[in-house]
């Protein structure tokens, strides 16, 4: 089993948007990033992502969720009326991805990007999201950084 952090901004696709989808499932598109999209191929079912606010007041981390298909071609490529269209992408090749993920577990507080970093000399020092400059949607996290970030949730 791998682990992932998945940024998502909560005003356009947040925790409760995915709480609300039927069978809290919901297709994770509109990546536009190569390495966030290849961090994306890799993920396999059953893997679990943390659930990142981003570009909100408080950014941080709202609850977990489990990869439930893996990655396939993102829709939203093709198409001229959305927001996440691409014109040089081909159904045929495509160069988008998305993967479906389900809700697991909404956090009673959200860990703010403030918190983690108080941790960033400590358990979280390597983690990617911490790293400056890092403004991937889709980035790895090691089993320790895992664990760890789950019991401040507990806390």
């Amino acid at each position: 089993m791998n682990y992932w952090l998945m940024k998502s901004e909560p005003d356009t696709f947040g925790i409760d948007h995915l709480a609300k989808a039927p069978k809290r499932t919901s297709g994770w598109d509109g990546v536009r990033n190569f390495q966030a999209r290849n961090y994306m191929r890799e993920m396999r079912v059953g893997d679990l992502a943390f659930f990142y606010h981003s570009s909100t007041q408080v950014p941080g981390i709202a609850g977990v969720a489990k990869v439930v298909r893996e990655a396939y071609p993102d829709r939203t490529a093709f198409d001229p009326k959305n927001d996440h269209y691409d014109a040089d992408s081909d159904p045929d090749k495509p160069r988008w991805y998305m993967v479906d993920v389900q809700l697991l577990r909404k956090f009673d507080r959200v860990i703010s990007l403030e918190e983690l970093r108080t941790h960033a000399s400590g358990k979280l020092k390597e983690m990617v999201v911490l790293k400056r400059g890092n403004r991937l949607s889709i980035t790895p996290v090691t089993k320790s950084e895992w664990q760890f970030i789950e019991s401040l949730a507990d806390k």
